[in-house]
This record gives C-alpha cells, structure tokens and sequence, in this order.
C-alpha cells in the first residue's frame, strides 16, 4: 500500500496536471476553513432566488434612489468663531480676493495682502510665489462653507477660470487659510 501510494504522489506531482490538481485541493480546503469559521449562510436569513441568481431576503434599497451610504443623524459641525471674530466666509472671501488681486502688482505686495488672513504655515509657502502665475482674475460669485469640524472648513468659491479651494482652520476661534486649492471649470 505504501508503495502504491509513493508511486502516485511521485508521478503527480511529476506532471503539471498533478500539481494544478494538488493546487486546486489546498485552494478548496483554505475556503472551506474560511466558511467554516465565518459561520453559515443561514445566519444571514433566507435566501431568495430571483431571475436566477440568489440574492439574501430582508430589506432592500431602491435602485432609483441615490443612494451613497448611510447617513449619520447628527448635524454637521457648526464652526467656532471667536467673539468679534469674522466668520470663516469673510475671511476666505477677504483671502481670495487678495489672491485674485494679483495684476501690476509685486509679489510682496500681493503676499502682503493675504497675509492677515493666513496661517504662517501658508504665508511660507506663499513667500517667494510669482503672483503672475495666478490662474485667476476675479471671484464670480459667493463663498460656500462646508465644515468639517468646528474649527476646520473648506470655503470655495467660483472664479473665472475654475473654483478656489481654501481650508480654514481655528485652534484658538480666529479663522485663517491654511491652504490653497484651484480646480480649472
């Protein structure tokens, strides 16, 4: 018997057959393993068989529906402004329109002017920048203000040539920029 069985092993795993097939074996015995700890599917509730496919029973989302995850009962952030403070619109409109505002004008002038609105973080970055490469000439319309905590928020507003986006952050309740972005239209 133990020569009848080292002969096989030895001439499958000889042949590329053999080893897809010996293959194949481990493959279904690591799913099996997998099912086995993850439980069966009858924890899942009954199953319906519908135009041939099997799909779980229970509740269902329309298909027509716009459906994008599920939605969280709490009301987003209500940003925090320090009293006396401008609001965080104010100050992202106060910022771009420096920023837009870049036409016959140094490069120290024009950082000059969005300075008060920027974190020193941004002003860094923004040092030595040649306003001539600002792709935009002017805002086209109102500041929108999506808040992600209550001292971090994104304001954008349109321009002529795209939308600027500016993250707003206030650890101590004073709104600053702290970061550019622009999408082209």
């Amino acid at each position: 018997m133990r020569r009848f069985l080292d002969l096989i092993v030895k001439r499958l795993l000889r042949s590329r057959a053999g080893v897809a097939i010996v293959l194949f074996a481990i493959v279904l015995l690591i799913v099996g393993v997998a099912r086995g700890f993850s439980g069966n599917a009858t924890d899942r509730g009954p199953t319906v068989v519908s135009g041939g496919t099997a799909t779980p029973a229970g509740p269902s989302i329309d298909p027509s529906y716009n459906y994008d995850g599920p939605v969280s009962s709490l009301a987003p952030p209500t940003p925090s402004t320090s009293p006396g403070g401008a609001k965080p619109e104010a100050v992202g409109y106060a910022f771009a329109a420096a920023w837009v505002d870049h036409q016959n004008v140094s490069a120290e002038a024009w950082l000059d002017r969005m300075l008060p609105h920027a974190t020193e973080s941004l002003a860094g970055k923004l040092d030595g920048v040649d306003p001539a490469g600002v792709p935009a000439d002017r805002i086209t319309g109102d500041p929108v203000v999506a808040s992600y905590a209550d001292s971090v928020v994104d304001v954008t507003l349109p321009v002529d040539s795209g939308t600027l986006r500016l993250t707003l952050v206030a650890p101590e309740g004073r709104w600053l920029v702290d970061s550019v972005d622009w999408e082209r239209a």
